[in-house]
């Protein structure tokens, strides 16, 4: 402990007047603050709301969207790309429908060993949120209308072989370690879902904030758990065709009894 740290020590410490009278000295700096008149502080509030507010607008239009339009395959039409720009990683095909809205703060990765480039297919009006990583290790496809809330993991890929020994080299993850993931159309995942390789996610279908899916869920269920089992059967008699709710819901309590 250098002389510093054992006057700090001393300071925080001790019972001597000296030692006493710096330690109150020290927090009334740490505390000090002006006075905060609503009459003044509030206008300052909503003009740096306001500023900032505009800024990110002009940056989300103008320059990330724009950015990362580059990276995509095709046409992506109405993207609202937020909060800055994704990080994308390897070799990776990035397909992306329409109406989607995108969190700046997600990663897309592809596997750079796979013989064919990785695919992310992305259907309309999907939803990533903040912090998800999609780590693609042959092929991710996202349905329409799914939700992917913060936290969420698509693990395609683990990025390291199991085998201790080629581990420490530095060799890359195997094929055997590797798989698609499938989300069907109106999928929800909650906050913290991390969802395995060779994955389907049947139509409809609610995973619970923190589950782990190992294993393929079927459609209109509610899932949980680590690792992810049905929970219970959804209602699904407002969907659009009455012979397929009823064949849907007839599989769904089947499956979840």
């Amino acid at each position: 402990m250098n002389r510093l740290q054992q006057l700090k020590q001393w300071v925080k410490s001790a019972d001597h007047p000296l030692a006493i009278i710096l330690k109150n000295s020290h927090n009334t700096l740490h505390h000090f603050e002006i006075p905060a008149p609503r009459w003044l502080f509030k206008p300052l509030w909503v003009a740096h709301h306001a500023l900032a507010t505009l800024s990110a607008s002009v940056a989300r239009v103008c320059y990330w969207t724009p950015l990362f339009k580059t990276r995509l395959a095709g046409t992506c039409k109405r993207l609202y790309l937020y909060g800055g720009l994704p990080l994308v990683q390897g070799s990776l095909i990035i397909k992306m429908g329409s109406n989607c809205r995108i969190c700046g703060q997600t990663t897309f990765s592809g596997r750079w060993r796979s013989q064919e480039t990785p695919q992310l297919i992305i259907g309309n009006n999907v939803g990533i949120a903040w912090q998800t990583t999609i780590a693609v290790g042959t092929k991710v496809v996202i349905g329409d209308n799914v939700r992917i809330a913060g936290r969420g993991f698509l693990a395609g890929y683990p990025g390291h072989p199991i085998d201790p020994t080629t581990r420490a080299q530095g060799l890359p993850d195997t094929d055997d370690q590797v798989g698609d993931i499938i989300l069907e159309r109106d999928v929800w995942l909650g906050s913290g879902v991390t969802v395995m390789k060779g994955v389907t996610i049947g139509e409809g279908t609610i995973v619970a904030a923190g589950s782990v899916v190992t294993r393929s869920l079927p459609p209109f269920v509610m899932a949980g758990g680590v690792p992810a089992k049905v929970l219970k059967p959804l209602d699904v008699t407002d969907r659009d065709q009455p012979a397929c709710r009823a064949t849907a819901l007839a599989a769904a309590k089947e499956r979840a009894a």
